[in-house]
């Protein structure tokens, strides 16, 4: 019978005891374990071992808990024994599908912030789109799910792709309210990583967690070849509609592709989760689950019923539940005329005879070529500068220009002149932003460190300007204003954004192109943004104010638009449809929730390409009004909707939100507790940790010792403490205001570290106290007569505390119990659940021991009973599961079998459909339907491997109690 490797359990390799943390299954049919070192030579150490290359050199050999040896605890208050249970009662990992610990992250969730988590937790396989609107908090969604894979044991090794300006706001959300230490693999980063390790080492591997730019990535063949051969427990795709298939598989998607396969778990967060094409969707959800749809265009939705794998909501759905954390925006119109000045640059460019193809044209063609001039002109005079003398070079490199184009550029050269007049005095516009920043009804002043600017334009040369004219205008130095835009390195960007939220920053505007549009976070100093140009896309108009009206945001936020009109006929008209699209915004936001239903491309590039058209063929405003009206039919939209909950978007009762998440049982009231009794435990015998403990203030700070410190080699250097001590906080206000706080240092990382059960330290602690115990032994606790002790336990009575356990064949815990087995004249006579004997012995700290020594012979007699009824009762269980899961398991196995019949059928019918010659056919059969078979195969197994358990569970005696019969007698 093989040997059962399960997490928790113990096993000597080499001569040295170890605990196994995982245990993942090798090519080789053995096990690849990770584990941690218990005994004195390998304590604080971890390491990984191939279970068949030790068991076939007789080197590895799992403990039989028959032969646990018992050891009278001696300490007082039973103070070793009670850290020894609580680190054991710690070890286990749940097997429902309710929150346990992301909801005591550092944050205050709302009820629908814990949605996506349990809506994955439902299915076997962890793969979801969370794809709520801008600002509903999707990287707290998603921290939230992570947490709870990793308390499963299903979160070692994590993989994080995001946009390069979004690294480092990704990587310290992560670590501030969820300690999952990332490591940014950003180009110095990995340059770092390369120094650091032999040249043919895969650098995927040195850390465990880390976050990467989907363009670094794509940029180098040699990291395609490294992903091939890493794998993670967790994939998270930020910003997911840019790995999507948009007409051909770009660079990206065939890279999030290749990603989707390397993963059990896969997290991928976009507002915006497709184009308004089926295929563009179609694709991220085959990447979730490659059996999802099997053509984009002949799907039903039984081919998906029940997966769960998308997740939307907007802020009309959740605005019941969010009335602290969301403040309602408010809105601000400013209208202004157009100068004489600008009214001249107006007429001059549609005196232009613009050109296409050579040739002067007043159709669609060539006037689009005078609505790219325009949009220049409506954001800045510098902007058009730009545009025209660029359209005036182009012609003039022509080979042979044609008259209509020299007569074009002639006309250009008048309208570069009516450019040239246009000054800052008689640009409206700017006057007018001047004239807002200095009223006292908008109240901004630049020496407030708490109340910064975004101001957003298209056009890079306009922000220069600004940047220009404002820093002379406002008095502004150049460290006051910068400038935000995608042609920056990601280092660049990500230092601008930092020193945005930093208080300590002399960093007053921000000038953004639409690249910080997406995703950023703006909000914490800011709550005011100014469009300084009106956008031409409805989805540029969520993604920019979602910059500052976001969740989080503490201050209303204040958009302004600046709207230039004219009182030429054609651009008013022009100038009426970007109004329409504000207009529009405006309702998506309060009513709707999508903007994109409006103009139904899903994509912004094509919704500027639709305006342009409506400007360039001389659309009315109100029939661009009407053409546009919201609604959902696309076939995308209609996709989406087949993978959609109705539920998710309904408030659920109070009732039903505190019965989603649960409190594990623990033996002492607090982390906080924990961790302070623990860490005087360590020192008991000889000092081995210095630290401090300020209980009112529920801190701990403590310098690292060596085989902490060493466990801070392998995570972020950004969270090691520079001064050399670390100061954790059980407080979670406190811990809030210290990252506001670090926002404003240099630094920017908080100095405080956040006490729960995911900081390493607390995981460096339970592994102490694990050592602890001699090896392969259990605490015997000989308890006073006090009346609690005597409700528990009877007089000659002992109760063994043992843990069952059974995992599935991915040796994850799929079934594991706590049972306190009641033994009288040698015998077992009752079993009922550990925990509820546990809190009827009310075992704390004032429990007095009294350290006599007892004969633990009968004790010793009694394990072998003991284990076997702990065996028993784990068949029982082990029976109830494979009732459920039996039936499961085949009805899953035939869907799939039913929906690779579906695939193969599709196939055929597309193959007898077309022209190609046989032999082309044949090659297409073969191909596709080896692709099907691997497909299908691999989730089959994966399916099989899941649900079906392993025959023998693994025991353990955790401790055992017994009456002290001399205090009895006396």
């Amino acid at each position: 019978m093989q040997t059962l490797y399960a997490p928790g359990a113990r096993v000597v390799v080499r001569d040295c005891e170890w605990v196994v943390r995982r245990a993942d299954p090798c090519d080789d049919g053995g096990y690849i374990l990770t584990v941690d070192g218990l005994s004195e030579l390998v304590s604080g150490k971890s390491a990984q071992f191939l279970t068949q290359l030790e068991e076939d050199a007789g080197a590895i050999r799992v403990l039989d808990p028959a032969e646990t040896r018992f050891e009278q605890d001696m300490s007082p208050g039973f103070e070793k024994s009670r850290l020894f249970i609580e680190t054991q009662l710690r070890q286990i990992t749940p097997a429902d599908d309710r929150i346990h610990l992301g909801h005591h992250a550092a944050m205050d969730p709302v009820p629908y912030q814990l949605d996506p988590a349990l809506q994955a937790l439902k299915q076997n396989r962890q793969r979801i789109l969370i794809a709520d609107a801008v600002g509903l908090g999707k990287t707290l969604e998603a921290g939230i799910l992570m947490t709870e894979l990793m308390r499963r044991g299903k979160g070692k090794r994590i993989l994080v792709l995001t946009l390069k300006s979004m690294m480092t706001q990704f990587q310290k959300e992560l670590w501030n309210r969820f300690t999952i230490p990332l490591t940014r693999l950003d180009s110095q980063g990995l340059q770092r990583v390369r120094n650091n390790i032999p040249g043919n080492h895969n650098p995927f591997y040195y850390f465990d967690k880390s976050i990467i730019s989907i363009d670094t990535l794509k940029q180098d063949n040699e990291y395609r070849r490294h992903l091939e051969q890493a794998y993670w427990d967790i994939i998270v795709i930020d910003e997911a509609h840019n790995v999507a298939e948009r007409g051909s598989s770009s660079q990206r998607a065939k890279l999030a592709q290749l990603l989707a396969g390397r993963s059990d778990s896969l997290i991928m967060l976009s507002a915006t989760p497709h184009d308004g094409k089926a295929r563009s969707f179609a694709s991220l959800m085959n990447m979730l689950d490659p059996t999802a749809i099997s053509d984009p265009d002949d799907y039903a939705k039984e081919d998906f019923r029940d997966k769960g794998l998308v997740i939307r909501r907007f802020k009309k759905d959740i605005r019941d539940q969010v009335t602290q954390e969301f403040k309602e925006r408010v809105v601000n119109d400013i209208y202004l005329n157009a100068s004489p000045e600008e009214e001249a640059a107006y007429e001059a460019l549609l005196q232009v005879p613009f050109t296409y193809r050579g040739e002067h044209s007043q159709t669609k063609n060539g006037q689009l070529v005078r609505v790219g001039l325009q949009k220049s002109i409506f954001s800045s005079p510098a902007a058009a500068q730009t545009s025209v003398e660029q359209r005036i070079k182009k012609l003039q490199t022509r080979d042979e220009p044609s008259e209509d184009e020299r007569l074009e550029g002639e006309y250009l050269q008048s309208l570069l002149l009516a450019l040239r007049n246009l000054t800052p005095a008689n640009f409206n516009k700017y006057q007018q932003l001047l004239k807002l920043l200095k009223s006292a009804d908008y109240g901004w002043k630049k020496t407030d460190t708490q109340d910064r600017l975004v101001i957003f334009s298209e056009r890079i040369e306009t922000l220069h300007w600004l940047q220009g004219q404002m820093m002379a205008d406002l008095k502004l130095k150049d460290d006051a204003v910068k400038i935000l835009h995608g042609g920056m390195s990601d280092i660049e960007q990500q230092e601008i954004v930092e020193a945005f939220g930093k208080q300590e920053s002399k960093l007053r505007v921000l000038l953004c192109s639409d690249v910080a549009s997406e995703g950023i976070n703006l909000h914490y100093l800011s709550h005011r943004l100014v469009h300084f140009d009106l956008p031409w896309s409805l989805m540029v108009f969520q993604q920019r104010n979602g910059r500052v009206d976001r969740y989080g945001q503490t201050e209303i936020p204040i958009i302004t638009y600046l709207i230039n009109q004219s009182d030429n006929p054609t651009v008013k008209g022009d100038q009426r449809i970007l109004e329409i699209l504000k207009e529009k915004d405006e309702q998506a936001y309060k009513n709707i929730g999508d903007p994109a239903t409006f103009m139904k491309v899903h994509d912004p590039e094509q919704e500027e390409g639709l305006t342009a058209d409506a400007m360039a063929t001389g659309t009315e405003a109100s029939a661009f009004d009407e053409q546009y009206q919201p609604d959902d039919s696309n076939e995308g939209d209609d996709l989406l909707a087949m993978f959609l909950n109705p539920e998710a978007t309904q408030p659920k009762p109070e009732q039903e939100v505190v019965a989603q998440t649960i409190e594990g049982y623990s033996l002492f009231p607090s982390d906080f507790e924990f961790a302070r009794q623990a860490l005087e435990a360590i020192n008991r015998e000889r000092r081995q940790v210095s630290f401090t403990v300020n209980q009112e203030r529920q801190t701990i700070t403590l310098t690292p010792p060596d085989d902490l410190e060493y466990r801070f080699r392998f995570l972020p250097p950004e969270i090691s403490a520079d001064s050399g001590s670390m100061v954790l906080t059980a407080d979670k206000q406190r811990f809030d205001d210290e990252i506001r706080r670090s926002r404003q240092d240099e630094n920017a990382w908080p100095k405080l570290h956040y006490l729960w059960p995911q900081h390493p330290t607390i995981q460096w602690l339970q592994d102490k106290l694990l050592a602890q115990v001699a090896r392969h032994s259990a605490p015997v606790l000989v308890l006073p007569d006090t009346d609690t002790v005597k409700n528990a336990l009877q007089l000659n009575e002992s109760v063994f505390l043992v843990s069952g356990l059974i995992p599935n064949r991915k040796a994850h815990p799929v079934i594991w119990e706590w049972f306190a087995i009641r033994c009288q004249n040698n015998a077992v006579v009752d079993i009922q659940p550990a925990e509820a004997w546990l809190k009827e012995l009310q075992l704390d700290n004032r429990l007095p021991n009294r350290g006599q020594p007892v004969d633990i012979t009968p004790l010793e007699a009694l394990r072998g009973p003991v284990i076997e009824s702990a065996k028993a009762e784990m068949a029982k269980r082990q029976q109830v599961y494979a009732n459920t899961s039996e039936p499961q398991l085949q009805q899953q196995l035939s869907e799939l079998q039913a929906l690779k019949d579906r695939q193969i059928t599709q196939l055929e019918l597309q193959l007898q459909g077309s022209a190609q010659a046989e032999h082309f056919k044949a090659a297409r059969r073969e191909e596709r339907i080896g692709r099907i078979e691997t497909v299908f195969n691999d989730y089959q197994a994966w399916v099989r491997d899941t649900l079906t358990i392993e025959p023998v569970p693994y025991i353990q005696i955790i401790a055992v109690f017994t009456r002290d019969s001399d205090q009895s007698n006396g």
